[in-house]
């Protein structure tokens, strides 16, 4: 069977070095055709070891958020991307946010920029939900709670001294609906406080919500 039509099968998802060899099996130098596939276009690499196929294969692509979970792991999309996504903040982000428990790193992938933060490992697997985008396609990203969190704790300068200084942030510098606010889960942000890099400044934020 001809290579293009195996590889449609993996159309909405990164492509691991380790499925292309199993696809290319039948190959004396299956790495050569793997650099033969992306020079002739049918294949871009991500990063090393990882790729996707392109439209002169399919239409069908992996969605943003799970490029990134595949990208640099573990990592979950959080940050501006998640807010936007659970409709927190009102502007479309371009750049794809996500926190990893590793350091820091910056991807650009056909222009789009895939940025991961560090957070710390106590307090990282906490509020991360399983979303399926398509059949074929399961991403891993904060909760609506946890990427409200991990903003106020990623937000270089940011201390919220006062209630009154956590509300300013949310509904003045980040623009957020006070009654989207009302909608947070509170008992499960005040769980993570004692794993919270920055423990006042997220007491300050949920008694600030729980008055509104």
């Amino acid at each position: 069977m001809d290579v293009r039509t195996l590889l449609v099968e993996y159309a909405e998802q990164p492509i691991s070095t380790q499925i292309l060899l199993t696809i290319l099996k039948d190959y004396k130098r299956p790495y050569d055709k793997i650099m033969e596939l992306v020079n002739q276009g049918d294949l871009i690499q991500l990063r090393k070891g990882l790729y996707m196929i392109t439209t002169s294969i399919s239409t069908n692509r992996p969605e943003p958020f799970l490029i990134a979970n595949h990208l640099f792991g573990p990592s979950y999309v959080s940050l501006d991307s998640a807010l936007y996504y659970w409709g927190f903040i009102p502007e479309r982000v371009f750049e794809i946010t996500s926190v990893t428990s590793k350091i820091a790193k910056r991807f650009i992938v056909q222009n789009t920029v895939f940025s991961f933060t560090h957070l710390p490992l106590t307090y990282y697997p906490l509020g991360i939900k399983s979303i399926k985008l398509t059949d074929e396609q399961t991403i891993l990203i904060a909760s609506p709670e946890k990427c409200i969190c991990d903003k106020v704790l990623t937000t270089s300068g940011v201390n919220l001294r006062s209630k009154k200084q956590a509300m300013t942030f949310l509904v003045e510098d980040l623009r957020m609906e006070k009654d989207r606010l009302r909608e947070l889960n509170l008992r499960e942000m005040l769980k993570w406080l004692p794993v919270c890099p920055k423990r006042p400044s997220t007491k300050n934020l949920i008694e600030a919500i729980a008055e509104l």
